[in-house]
Parts: C-alpha cells; sequence; structure tokens
C-alpha cells in the first residue's frame, strides 16, 4: 500500500546519496573550523516544489521517496510523529511564522534522531523586544491565494514579549476539479509568549499552534510511447485536467461496524486538525554549559480520502457499463479506481529534547535526552473499488461486478492498527578541531523503541468487518544504534580530503501491522560510506565524493494488477534490500560581483536485491532491476545575479531516464524541471517577487505508472492508455512581502 500512495505527497527528486556528506559549499569559502561545525546545508533549495505548493520537495539519497517525503522538524522536534495518517504539511508550511529554515544534513539527523535521510529544520518566530511585522502575500495565474502574516513585540519592561501570526491558503492548484474550487484549504494559526532572562542567560517560550487543512491529490492520463515519451490526450490536458471522478464520492464500508457511508474528497471527510504547544528556549548555565530544551503536546484528529488509478482497459457497449448518473450504456476506456478512506482518528504525541552544549578546548560538545511518546486509537483504511470513464473530470461506471452504486470489492486490503509507540533516546556529538589541518566530527544515538497496541491476522476478503475477536496484542521492544564520524583535512590550505560514515538501525513502526500478516521484525540497518576531495578559493567552493549506501529489509505494500487480466488487482507485500553507489560533484562559483552560480552533478545506480514475491500465482524476481522512479543522472544549475535592487534567478533540475514499473520494462524519458524568478526591493521594508515554475513548459509524466508493476514487454503497451503522476505546468506566481 505504501508504494500505492508514493505520490501524495512527494513526487520528485533531487541530489544524492553522495551530496549527503558534502560540507556547506558556503561554509567551504570560510575556515576550517567552521566546516567541520556546519550543520545546515543552505546551498540546496528545498522548497522549490514541481509538483505542488504544499510541501517542500524530496532530497533524494538513491533510495524510492516515501509518501511522508523529506522529514520536517520545527523547534528541534518532528512536527507529526509519523507521516500516515496525519501528513507533515497538514500541519506545517513554510511561513514568516517561522523565524528561519535550514536543511539538515544526513549525519546531523542520523545523531540527533537516529534517522536515516534529510530533514526541514524550522523554528518557531519566537516573541520580539520589539515591534516586527512580517508578512507575504502570494497568488497565481490559476487563481491561488495565499496570505501569511506575524506580529511580535513587548508586552513588558521586564523580558515579556509575544508573537501571534496566521497562514492561509486557498490554491485551487493548477487543474480543475467538478466538485470543489481549492485542491488545498489550510489555516494555520499561531500565539505565544516569550520570557528573556536577564543578562542574557537565555529565553523560553510557550507557543500554540492550530492547524486544519485538507488537499485532493490528481494524476494525469497519457497515452505511453516508445523511448519513454508520453503523448498528451486531446481531451486530456496533463496538470490542467483533474482525473478525481466528477462529484467527488467515494462510498465505503466501515471495517469495524460493517456499516455502508459515502465520504468526499474534500472537506470534512478528508481533513485534519491539530492542536499543538510548544514549551522551546535555553539558559546558559553559571558553569558555561549552555542547556538547550523543547517540549511539545500534538493532539490531532485525522480523516483522509484517498482515490489511486490502478489500470485503464476498453468496453464496447456489450460489456455492461452504465454511466452512473443517468443509465447511458457506456463503451470507450474504463478507469479502474482504488478508494481508501479513514474516518476520523484521534492521534497523540507528546515530545521532547534536552540537551546540554560547551566549548571545551577543541571540543564542541553536545550532550541530550529525546522522548518521542505516540498513541492512535483505532486506525483503519476502508477499501473499495470502481470504475470511472477517462477523460477530464470522469464520471463513475456502473459496471456487472459491480453494485448499484457502482462500487465492489469492499475492506479488500483493508487496514487497522491501534495503540501506542515510545522511543527514547541519549545522543552526543562532538566536533574536534583536532589541528589546524584536521577537523574531525562524530556523534553516537542510542535509542530504546517500543511498540504496544493491537492488530489482526484476519484475511481481508470482499465485503469483510472485523468480529470480536479478530484481534491481537503486539508488544515489541528494539535498541537502536545510530551515528556518524565525520573527517576532513587539508593538505594544502585551499585542498583537502574528506571521509565520512554513517549508520542507522530500526525494526518496524506500529503502522507495519495494518494488513493480515504479521510483519518481518529483523533490524533494518542503513551503512553509508563517503570518500571525496574539497577545493576552496575566493571564487570557487568545491566538494567531489562518491558514497555507498545499503538498506536491507524494506517493507513495500503494491496494489498490483493482472497482466493477463487488468480487472483483476490485489495487495502484495515484499521485503527486499536496496544498495547504492554513487558519485557528486557539487560546486559554487563566484566570478565576478552579484554572480552565483550553484552547480551539482550526480551518477549512481541504486538496485534492489533480494526482491522476490508471489503475485496470481506466478513468482517474479525483480533482483538487480533499478530502484523505481530513481533516476542515474542528476543535474541541477542554479545561477543568480543581483544589481542595485534587482535579483534574477534561475533553477534548472535534470533527471535521466527513471524507471516507471518494478520490472524496469516502462520508463519514462529524460526531463528538466525549470524555474526561475526576479525580485525588487522597493524600500527596506517591502519586496516584490514574480516566479515562473516549469518555464519549458514540459508536460510529461514522472514517478511511477499506476498498476504496471508487473509489465514485462513495453512494446504492446505502446498507444496504450496509462495513468501517473506529473510535474506542473507552466505556472506564474507574484508575490509581495513586507518586514516592518
Amino acid at each position: 500500500m505504501k508504494n500505492s500512495r508514493l505520490q501524495i505527497s512527494t513526487l520528485l527528486l533531487m541530489f544524492s546519496c553522495g551530496a549527503a556528506f558534502g560540507q556547506q559549499t558556503d561554509s567551504l569559502a570560510s575556515k576550517k573550523k567552521e566546516i567541520a561545525s556546519s550543520k545546515e546545508d543552505n546551498n540546496r533549495n528545498v522548497m522549490l516544489n514541481a509538483a505542488n505548493n504544499t510541501s517542500p520537495r524530496d532530497v533524494n539519497i538513491g533510495l524510492p521517496s516515501t509518501v511522508g517525503g523529506i522529514t520536517i522538524l520545527e523547534n528541534d522536534l518532528p512536527v507529526v510523529y509519523f507521516f500516515w495518517p496525519e501528513l507533515p504539511n497538514k500541519t506545517w508550511r513554510q511561513s514568516v511564522g517561522l523565524e528561519r529554515t535550514g536543511l539538515l544534513k544526513m549525519d546531523q539527523l542520523a545523531n540527533t534522531m537516529g534517522d536515516l535521510g534529510f530533514a526541514v529544520n524550522s523554528y518557531a518566530q519566537t516573541g520580539t523586544k520589539d515591534l516586527k511585522i512580517k508578512g507575504k502575500f502570494t497568488t497565481s495565474n490559476f487563481g491561488w491565494l495565499q496570505a501569511d502574516a506575524n506580529v511580535s513585540g513587548p508586552v513588558s519592561k521586564d523580558g515579556w514579549t509575544y508573537t501571534a501570526g496566521a497562514f492561509l491558503n486557498y490554491d485551487p492548484s493548477t487543474f480543475k476539479l467538478g466538485f470543489a474550487r481549492n485542491v488545498d484549504e489550510t489555516k494555520i494559526f499561531r500565539a505565544g509568549v516569550t520570557k528573556y532572562f536577564n543578562n542574557n542567560k537565555g529565553q523560553i517560550t510557550a507557543l500554540y499552534k492550530y492547524a486544519d487543512s485538507y488537499n485532493v491529490g490528481n494524476y494525469a492520463v497519457f497515452q505511453y510511447g516508445e523511448n519513454g515519451k508520453v503523448t498528451e490526450l486531446n481531451d486530456f490536458r496533463i496538470g490542467r485536467d483533474s482525473y478525481v471522478v466528477n462529484d467527488g464520492k467515494i462510498k465505503m464500508k466501515d471495517i469495524l461496524s460493517g456499516k455502508e457511508y459515502w465520504a468526499s474528497m474534500n472537506g470534512n471527510d478528508n481533513r485534519s486538525k491539530s492542536h499543538n504547544i510548544d514549551v522551546f528556549g535555553n539558559y546558559l548555565l553559571d558553569n558555561g554549559w549552555n542547556f538547550k530544551f523543547s517540549a511539545r503536546a500534538h493532539f490531532a484528529k485525522v480523516k483522509i480520502s484517498t482515490i489511486i488509478p490502478l489500470s485503464i482497459f476498453q468496453t464496447n457497449a456489450a460489456g455492461g457499463y452504465t454511466l452512473a448518473s443517468n443509465g447511458q450504456p457506456y463503451s470507450g476506456a474504463v478507469g479502474t479506481q482504488l478508494a481508501m478512506h479513514t474516518p476520523e482518528t484521534p492521534v497523540t504525541s507528546l515530545s521532547g529534547r534536552f540537551s546540554l552544549n560547551k566549548q571545551l578546548g577543541a571540543h564542541n560538545l553536545t550532550i541530550g535526552l529525546l522522548e518521542q511518546y505516540y498513541k492512535v486509537d483505532d486506525f483503519t483504511s476502508n477499501r473499495s473499488f470502481f470504475f470511472q470513464t477517462v477523460g477530464a473530470q470522469p464520471q463513475r461506471l456502473i459496471g456487472p461486478a459491480t453494485d448499484r452504486d457502482g462500487f465492489y470489492n469492499y475492506n479488500v486490503g483493508g487496514e487497522f492498527h491501534s495503540g501506542t509507540e515510545n522511543k527514547i533516546s541519549l545522543y552526543a556529538t562532538d566536533e574536534w578541531k583536532v589541528s589546524d589541518n584536521f577537523n574531525l566530527s562524530y556523534g553516537l544515538h542510542l535509542r530504546h523503541h517500543m511498540v504496544d497496541g493491537t492488530f489482526s491476522l484476519t484475511p481481508r476478503t470482499p465485503g469483510f468487518t472485523f468480529g470480536p475477536n479478530d484481534f491481537k496484542n503486539i508488544s515489541e521492544n528494539w535498541f537502536h544504534i545510530a551515528g556518524s564520524l565525520n573527517a576532513t583535512y587539508n593538505i594544502t590550505k585551499n585542498f583537502g580530503v574528506l571521509a565520512n560514515f554513517l549508520y542507522t538501525e530500526e525494526n518496524r513502526r506500529l503502522e507495519s501491522y495494518s494488513q493480515a500478516f504479521e510483519p518481518n521484525t529483523n533490524k533494518i540497518k542503513s551503512p553509508l560510506g563517503a570518500f571525496g576531495v574539497f577545493w576552496n578559493t575566493n571564487w570557487i567552493q568545491l566538494i567531489s565524493q562518491a558514497t555507498y549506501l545499503k538498506k536491507n529489509n524494506n517493507l513495500n505494500r503494491y496494489n498490483l494488477v493482472n497482466p493477463a487480466n487488468s480487472s483483476q488487482a490485489q495487495t502484495t507485500t515484499v521485503y527486499y534490500d536496496i544498495q547504492t553507489l554513487g558519485w557528486t560533484t557539487d560546486f559554487v562559483l563566484k566570478p565576478f560581483k552579484g554572480f552565483n552560480l550553484h552547480y551539482l552533478v550526480t551518477f549512481q545506480n541504486p538496485v534492489y536485491k533480494k526482491f522476490n514475491f508471489n503475485a496470481f500465482g506466478k513468482d517474479y524476481d525483480y533482483n538487480d532491476n533499478n530502484v523505481l522512479g530513481v533516476a542515474k543522472v542528476l543535474m541541477e544549475i542554479d545561477p543568480s545575479y543581483s544589481i542595485d535592487k534587482w535579483r534574477f534567478w534561475a533553477s534548472f533540475r535534470y533527471f535521466s531516464k527513471q524507471y516507471a514499473n518494478l520490472t524496469n520494462a516502462l520508463y519514462f524519458a529524460p526531463r528538466w524541471e525549470t524555474f526561475g524568478g526576479v525580485s525588487y526591493t522597493v524600500n527596506k521594508n517591502i519586496n516584490v517577487g514574480a516566479t515562473v515554475i516549469n518555464f519549458l513548459n514540459q508536460r510529461g509524466a514522472s514517478g511511477t505508472i499506476n498498476g504496471a508493476e508487473l509489465i514485462t514487454d513495453a512494446s504492446p503497451y505502446y498507444g496504450k492508455l496509462l495513468t501517473g503522476t506529473y510535474i506542473m505546468p507552466l505556472t506564474g506566481q507574484l508575490s509581495v512581502n513586507f518586514n516592518f
């Protein structure tokens, strides 16, 4: 099932694991000590997402992207404990209500969270000693409206201050739904107080955040052709038309009660509401140690409506399909759809991070404690299947095997889990300046992970509902080790070598018990090693390095379609390994005043290992096949030029051929993602900017092709209609920023 959700929040990939341990390129131009202590990558514009306006883009490390996309931290804690059922973009958005945002590097995430990957690291705006008003208004040629404002200032002369802000997003995206104006509606409100301690000892902030959000996903229909190229249909424009059923309604059967009901793709049936209370700050102790703390209570009620295309087949007048709206016989292309709905589900998480930091001679030492508690009550994913016409704003069909409303196979593959998770971690990091030429940075993260709850092994047959004796208890405890070791050595003043090693461990989560089987809880190990060189002058800062990454015991659930009969589908769970070898070169060039060029190129070869399963009575072996949806060559070119009050910039991202199904028979041709913009500083308080997304107006598809995982010969599919994800069409955006 995870693979079916792959496109919900993250569609695009960038960079490679080779870039993972490259030191921050801006910091490479500075002192060697700053190289070793750099914690964030500032030259990667992770907020430029060519798929949608709601999420940061995913940062590729040679592994498939996940449903939750890149990890998002706010005030040093994850904005959600786990991305399903509450996706991070339902409670967090890039906003002026954030004081700063950066990209946390992989070694820092491993050391402080014990997790693999990159993370967006953000900090909420605290109260200020002087009155500050800042805001941003954004619109687009498709009618996007976003208003974002924050005000902060003093309350009293003894150090008390306040902050308050609102983020309002009404986004119709680039396509028109048949049942709602907006694809995304999100409202986030913040309010808090900050107390500054005397003698610059630190500060403490108490902050409340309320979020209310829904989002509707979309897919494209296209004609697949030779060499991975897709052709747009006459009656369906990629990125401009909706493939969501025109009434936005799905019929479900509650897997717990057996009650049939209808759910909507927008509004209350697809809405997440959350309350968030943060207390964070720091205090400088008398002995010189800086005590930093952040604690959060997060309470959410989540509902999710999702439709995922599975396949397309042809029918004639004798096929027995009729339009659900008027009973008129239908002939032509028929789309098979999977509908999923999660009724209101309470989610609670309590978390806290407490650390001590001090410079001790040549060592910059940090010791920390991280606690994360998570509770989800009776999570269910009710399922049904239905047919629809193939075209813009499609209509639902009634077929020979459906009920009177056009639905069938209720709760086949349905999910359930309920219970708690708890993670408590102790970690330590040290940045050691061994000599003028040699720097070491290393860390260790020790974690205890507990899972306690209930699940069911009862098979989810058509029309299934749970009985009172269908549940079993879960009680698991695991111990994990994570950490990193980074070394840089200057051979000359400007040239040196670097070496890095990272390691993380995990087992499973409560969510892994959703289906009717006991998951493999063997340890998942992810070692990553890198070696490279760096070169720094006044006009160039360069890193070039090779990396190796391996991850074992991956779990994925696929909604497979039988190649011999496209109307047959089944959910299959697969365990497999992935390994990738990559080489990345990353540099920033500053040849003359005002001009800056960032360039990154990655060559990588991520492949599956131990990938075997059975489906529709046949054994499949995908060992050594290339990883789905990950390009072997990635390139980014980011020029910018500033003169007087003007700044001109562009971003070009190149993705080589991406395999679109597990057999590697289908793939998408290479593509570019393009962004460009100009900004003008009116005065010290106002800035106006314009951005163009996809200014080359590429209209092709990307990601994966739904229902095509088992296809072994592409030629029969040339000219066939398929569904997949896509990049946004040519889009213009205008923003006004103010800061007083």
